[in-house]
């Protein structure tokens, strides 16, 4: 153990690096999926008909080896961040899509009925109760879509793209359990510290009576 806090005091600033790099992926990634995911979770719950393909296409992804798809993404878009970032994006897809759709769901009928008889638009019944009573949901496949994206960011490594895979995996190679161990823990600690991150946030944004039990 002792050794391992001195590796780290000893190479401090290239692990600051590898975690920034890392953390810079993973939440680039989870930004884009919220951005394109949340709209599509909101029209499959408006569009019931679509429902079933765009859950399909959404699973399809995450059923894809990580390296599979990642070789397959260099042909268009090479080395680095870009490819690491896009197919970490595809990843995150499933559990926003499918939260946001739950949570809009999971709205009583007849509390929208209600909303409608006392003359709210559809656009203030949608950001004045849709969107904060399934705000709870939301936020739990945002986190799931966090840890997934920090966990398989260790990956990214193999095309260039830096992060915390490379310690991992540099160590693999050299036989070097402190890297390995160090990479790993970091890693962990990342998502551990991102996931509580997100329930703060959670904790603010979500009206008392509408949280979830976690």
């Amino acid at each position: 153990m002792i050794h391992i806090f001195q590796y780290m005091e000893y190479n401090f600033d290239r692990l600051i690096q590898l975690t920034i790099e890392h953390l810079f992926m993973a939440l680039a990634a989870v930004l884009i999926g919220i951005l394109t995911g949340i709209p599509l979770g909101v029209l499959i719950a408006r569009k019931r008909w679509l429902t079933g393909t765009v859950l399909w296409i959404a699973n399809a992804f995450q059923t894809i080896p990580v390296l599979a798809l990642v070789g397959f993404l260099m042909i268009f878009l090479g080395l680095g961040k870009g490819t690491a970032i896009t197919a970490l994006y595809f990843y995150t897809l499933l559990p926003i899509i499918q939260s946001t759709y739950t949570g809009l769901n999971a709205i009583e009928p007849s509390i929208i009925e209600a909303a409608k008889g006392m003359g709210m638009s559809q656009n203030q019944i949608f950001w004045k109760i849709e969107i904060p009573m399934s705000l709870s949901i939301l936020f739990v496949g945002i986190r799931i879509a966090a840890v997934v994206s920090i966990g398989t960011t260790t990956i990214m490594s193999l095309v260039g793209a830096g992060g915390l895979g490379y310690e991992i995996f540099t160590g693999i190679n050299r036989m070097n359990n402190q890297m390995v161990i160090i990479g790993a823990l970091l890693a962990a600690l990342l998502a551990y510290v991102v996931q509580k991150l997100i329930q703060w946030f959670e904790v603010r944004f979500t009206s008392k009576g509408l949280k979830i039990i976690k």
